[in-house]
């Protein structure tokens, strides 16, 4: 339960009002057309490249990054400036190594991608798997958090009911902005999304920097006294620990998180609504700038809930941290019933509110748009359905799909989660990046090494994650009174990243062998779209 008055909490919900209202009017006034395809996935590729930056940017920065990595830098301090740089890091690498091939290669989903030089069923389906593999868990954890984070917003009684409520909510207009706005009315919630957070983010850093006369090493020293840890809290291992397989644990996590996040499908599918070649690059520019400048701003928040909250009064209200940045407004506001905290808490809800409505929009889209367009259109009618056909079943996937989220969310509500955001970019990690690394770059991939890779790699990171330490074993794990774990680890990318890119080399070595008039296929279909995939030549 916070601390404020009935009149903040007043405020609070008639801006959450005007939120949903403005953001469903304009998903409503920028839908598709109910037979247009290509205004659904990709809203006639109309918007600009500063626009399309913006909105990739937003389907970038999730609630996770917003909440979890604040409450990660205000309790474990080095550890989570290192993982918001590698966020940062990770949209980089997107940029100048995959943004300009995943263009000239997409039309609607991943899986056009990678059945442009190996058409078929079975790569679409496996497309359509692994898609919806890293977006469920991700749904889940947004809208499981999302049902804690509004009782705690709204000063509701923590109970079971509240918290359904709550997820049964944003679970519904997540499913109304995905069925209805499609791709650009999506885009255009990630816009509004990305201002709110920009702006109310900048605000309350620079009131943090202003508390300490704008110096950052008295934000420092302080944040190492709240924090209780003192120097350790600018030395790694206060997240995972400071052995060496909790080093080698940590570092694992963070070449997860730079080669997983960025290659998720919510997020490549952005790139396939840029106009051109050109575009995808101003595009890109814009994301990366607007990412690297949220995740400083993070740093920033984080390190000043460390400093004037203090870990004590974060971690009774969240033990993962989650609601400092929530907690940030009484600190700077000048108490409870000020003026100013009721302004500047309401502005900092509105920023959680529309980021976990805009996340769980976008990431709704990609699973329906693969389920429909990839499961659908290409593997049960072998690309023959009639547009209207495909739009209307788009559509009632969001539905199932945002339905399916809900119940899963309401069914975990009461576990810790966490997990499964890391389970979802291991995924991308080990089976999205290697798949794509492969086709875009190399001749020699086949359908037998894409089908290895994709599978190979999903399974092989969703296995090592059941049984890590992250589940169980553990004080900090899913089941804490349960111990079946065999991996030490609490992620699986230093094992699981290596299995996904050596499936694909092994299972195209073999198709090689044994079915060399396929392979020369394969290769000869890769050759005749080099060009075009690598440098947008006609």
């Amino acid at each position: 339960m916070n601390n404020f008055s009935s009149g903040t909490q007043a405020t609070v919900l008639v801006l959450f009002a005007a939120l949903v209202t403005v953001t469903l009017l304009m998903c409503v006034m920028a839908g598709p057309d109910r037979d247009d395809l290509t205004d659904f996935y990709t809203g006639y590729r109309s918007l600009t490249p500063f626009k399309n930056g913006l909105a990739i940017a937003g389907d970038y920065i999730s609630a996770a990054t917003v909440l979890s990595t604040t409450g990660i830098i205000a309790l474990a301090g080095y550890d989570g400036y290192v993982l918001a740089v590698s966020t940062a890091l990770s949209l980089v690498l997107l940029m100048f190594l995959a943004a300009e091939p995943l263009r000239n290669t997409g039309s609607f989903t991943m899986g056009d991608v990678l059945a442009r030089n190996m058409p078929g069923r079975a790569v679409r389906i496996a497309a359509s798997v692994v898609t919806l593999a890293a977006t469920l868990p991700f749904l889940v954890v947004q809208l499981s958090g999302a049902g804690s984070l509004l009782t705690f917003i709204l000063d509701i009684p923590h109970g079971v009911g509240a918290r359904t409520a709550c997820i049964v909510m944003v679970g519904s207009l997540m499913i109304l902005y995905a069925a209805l706005g499609g791709m650009r009315g999506t885009a255009l919630i990630q816009m509004i999304k990305i201002v709110i957070l920009l702006g109310t983010s900048c605000v309350v850093a620079a009131l943090v920097l202003n508390r300490f006369d704008w110096s950052p090493g008295a934000l420092l020293r302080a944040a190492q006294h709240g924090s209780g840890a003192g120097p350790a809290f600018l030395e790694q291992g206060l997240q995972l620990g400071t052995s060496a397989g909790d080093r080698l644990d940590f570092a694992g996590l963070q070449l997860t998180i730079i080669l997983g996040v960025a290659c998720l499908p919510h997020i490549t599918m952005r790139l396939y609504s840029a106009q051109d070649v050109p575009a995808v690059r101003r595009s890109m520019s814009w994301a990366v700038g607007t990412v690297t400048t949220f995740c400083l701003l993070v740093i920033v928040m984080g390190t000043g809930a460390a400093a004037l909250v203090g870990s004590q009064n974060i971690i009774a209200a969240d033990p993962q941290g989650r609601t400092s940045v929530l907690m940030l407004p009484q600190a700077l506001g000048g108490g409870p019933d000020s003026a100013g905290t009721a302004v500047l808490y309401s502005a900092v809800a509105g920023m959680v509110f529309i980021t976990l409505l805009s996340s769980v929009a976008g990431m709704t889209l990609a699973a329906a748009s693969s389920l429909a367009h990839d499961l659908f259109a290409h593997a049960a009618r072998r690309g023959q359905a009639e547009p209207r056909t495909e739009m209307t079943v788009a559509v009632w996937t969001s539905v199932a799909v945002g339905t399916v989220a809900i119940a899963l969310a309401t069914l975990v509500q009461n576990w810790d989660v966490g997990v499964l955001t890391t389970a979802a970019i291991c995924i991308g990690a080990s089976a999205v990046a290697p798949a794509l690394t492969y086709s875009l770059f190399w001749r020699g991939f086949t359908r037998t090494g894409l089908l290895a890779t994709l599978y190979g790699g999903t399974a092989c990171a969703l296995v090592l994650m059941v049984f890590s330490e992250a589940v169980s074993g553990t004080p900090s794990a899913v089941f804490p009174n349960a111990d079946f774990h065999w991996f030490p680890m609490q992620s699986t990318g230093l094992v699981s990243i290596p299995f996904g890119y050596l499936a694909g080399w092994l299972g195209s070595r073999l198709d090689h062998r044994l079915r060399a008039a396929d392979s020369r296929e394969s290769r000869q279909s890769y050759e005749e779209n080099e060009a075009r995939l690598l440098a947008a030549a006609e």
